[in-house]
């Protein structure tokens, strides 16, 4: 029987061959029937491309599924960066939103008690038109902002400072580590650190 099933393999191999095709198709069906066709197999259970120069063969019902699982995979894939540009988009959002109050109670500081604030005291740091030292620690906006309040109340609280002028983000800063320089209306400068601040 495997001699037979052999030779009628070879027969149809020799007669691609003589029409100079270069792949031959096995397909195989569902009820097991096999079939050699010069065009892609259709949806058979099983689908093999035999190589009329080198006699080799590729199974392309494993291709198939591999094509689909690598298709998978790119689709969660993307999917998660999805997620995780939603998750990013709605943290900043966040961020420019607790900022924002917290400058706000650093402008009605300021309103609320103007001997010991000039005007410009405190200017919010805008999130869309930071300077490159500030934008350099954006994700830490909203601390920064309070740290801001804090400094100039500490200054201020030492007796040392009638009026605080200015308010900002030193050059020194670290990423772990802020500092804040505040000028006074008695030419006094104060600087603080985060570790100071948070006490």
């Amino acid at each position: 029987m495997k001699l037979v099933c052999s030779t009628s393999s070879l027969l149809v191999l020799a007669l691609f061959s003589s029409h100079s095709i270069a792949s031959v198709y096995k397909c195989t069906d569902t009820h097991g029937k096999t079939s050699y066709q010069s065009s892609p197999c259709a949806e058979e259970k099983t689908a093999l491309k035999i190589d009329m120069t080198t006699g080799g063969s590729t199974n392309l019902t494993v291709r198939l599924k591999q094509q689909q699982q690598e298709q998978q995979k790119e689709l969660e894939l993307k999917k998660q960066q999805e997620i995780e540009q939603k998750q990013q988009l709605v943290k900043e959002a966040n961020r420019v939103k607790e900022s924002n109050e917290q400058s706000a109670i650093n402008q009605q500081l300021i309103k609320d008690n103007p001997i010991q604030y000039s005007a410009f005291a405190i200017p919010p740091y805008q999130h869309d038109k930071l300077s490159s030292l500030v934008k350099s620690f954006e994700a830490r906006l909203p601390e920064i902002e309070k740290f801001r309040r804090i400094a100039a109340q500490k200054a201020l609280a030492t007796g040392n400072c009638k009026r605080v002028e200015s308010d900002q983000l030193n050059i020194k800063s670290q990423i772990n580590q802020l500092v804040f320089s505040i000028d006074c209306s008695t030419s006094k400068t104060f600087h603080f650190n985060e570790a100071e601040l948070a006490k």
